[in-house]
């Protein structure tokens, strides 16, 4: 893919907030305040960062309109976002970081600007396809594999699935998963569904069975 131009840490930041918003589906017809969120800082500074990426072509944008990223915009993210999910399979596969470790670590590591080492840590990682958190990670060419994945309280009584990815990414999330066992590959069969507060009766392994929360559940992406 190779995008060659030269961006602050900041800059990286932005654009990666606004690709991750976008592939969420996120609307930013209104106003710049969910990026703002995501960033952590004010509406009006992100107006300025927006203006000045305009000028680059990297995004387009109107104030007070959509905000979407231009194709070299979009490239740019992509790569840091590689660079990042590449990283956390290191930290977590290599260095035995714990899932709920790697993604500050990853932050800093993601800016290093060196193609071919992006290239050899991929090699090096045997070209993984998802990150600890089942995130999928993009090739080298910015291509991003599709996965069939669905929400832990959308499937049915008496199926068997596979966990393969979170949608909660918090510490406090995953370290509960972690207390409780379940991880990437745990397999989860759905027993029975409670129509009073949507939680799920579970198994993750034979004879154990639990209670999980629809808030759990909702956060728990799978395939079947």
């Amino acid at each position: 893919m190779g995008v060659q131009l030269q961006l602050s840490y900041t800059e990286e930041n932005y654009l990666k907030a606004i690709y991750s918003l976008s592939e969420k589906g996120a609307s930013f017809d209104t106003s710049t305040s969910e990026i703002a969120e995501r960033i952590r800082t004010k509406p009006p500074t992100v107006s300025d960062m927006l203006r000045k990426f305009r000028a680059k072509k990297l995004v387009s944008y109107e104030r007070y309109k959509r905000v979407a990223l231009t194709k070299t915009g979009k490239q740019l993210a992509i790569q840091v976002i590689r660079k990042h999910r590449l990283w956390e399979v290191f930290l977590h596969d290599k260095l035995n970081f714990n899932w709920d470790e790697v993604h500050e670590v990853a932050e800093q590591l993601e800016h290093i600007h060196s193609e071919e080492l992006t290239l050899r840590l991929d090699e090096y990682l045997g070209f993984p396809k998802y990150d600890p958190h089942g995130d999928p990670i993009p090739n080298a060419n910015g291509e991003i594999g599709e996965s069939k994945r669905s929400l832990l309280s959308a499937i049915d009584v008496g199926i068997t699935c596979q966990l393969v990815g979170v949608k909660d990414s918090s510490t406090h999330f995953l370290q509960y998963l972690q207390q409780i066992n379940v991880g990437i590959g745990t397999k989860i069969k759905v027993l029975e569904k409670i129509a009073y507060d949507n939680s799920l009766i579970v198994s993750f392994r034979k004879g154990h069975q639990t209670t999980v929360s629809n808030k759990f559940a909702d956060n728990v992406l799978v395939s079947c």
